[in-house]
């Protein structure tokens, strides 16, 4: 049994839950996310809480239960406060910063590496700080980690983009004789 998917999902204050047709939408203070699930799950809306439960009982519905009411949560925590990942560039040389609707890196290559900026995110690089915004969860993390995988931190000098929380493990070096 899902301990996450028993749980209510408690609606706040300006924010709005409304299913129709599998399509679960929530709007808030911050914009609309909108989103559909497999039909083994119904999504049913009680006054202040959202309850998730399973139509039938295979081992897919087992899996997805959980999943959705989480979803759900994640959308419902969205409209009402952004989602912030920050990134590091580290190493001589490396720099970012936003032109347009693009993210320009200078990662030590031979050329500048360019991303778009998806219409939902707002990106800023500040120094050696990208900070990326949203009300998606599941856009942010795949920005930042699209970002990331640019240019991995290495684990000699720790060179490259990693998030702020995020510990590089450091390897010692050659040893002199």
């Amino acid at each position: 049994m899902s301990r996450i998917g028993k749980n209510p999902i408690i609606i706040p204050a300006k924010t709005e839950v409304s299913v129709k047709d599998g399509l679960v939408i929530v709007k808030g203070p911050l914009g609309e996310l909108k989103r559909s699930f497999a039909p083994g799950v119904s999504v049913v809306v009680e006054g202040n809480e959202v309850k998730v439960s399973k139509t039938e009982d295979t081992i897919f519905t087992r899996a997805l239960w959980g999943t959705v009411a989480s979803h759900i949560g994640n959308m419902v925590a969205g409209v009402n406060q952004l989602y912030v990942k920050k990134l590091v560039v580290e190493g001589v040389g490396f720099k970012s910063a936003v032109s347009g609707k693009d993210l320009v890196l200078n990662l030590g290559f031979s050329h500048p590496v360019k991303m778009d900026i998806p219409a939902t995110l707002t990106v800023t690089a500040e120094k050696n700080i990208i900070s990326i915004s949203g009300i998606d969860k599941e856009d942010v993390g795949s920005f930042a980690a699209r970002i990331r995988s640019k240019k991995k931190p290495e684990p000699y000098k720790g060179k490259g983009i990693h998030y702020e929380d995020e510990v590089v493990k450091r390897k010692e070096g050659k040893k002199t004789a």
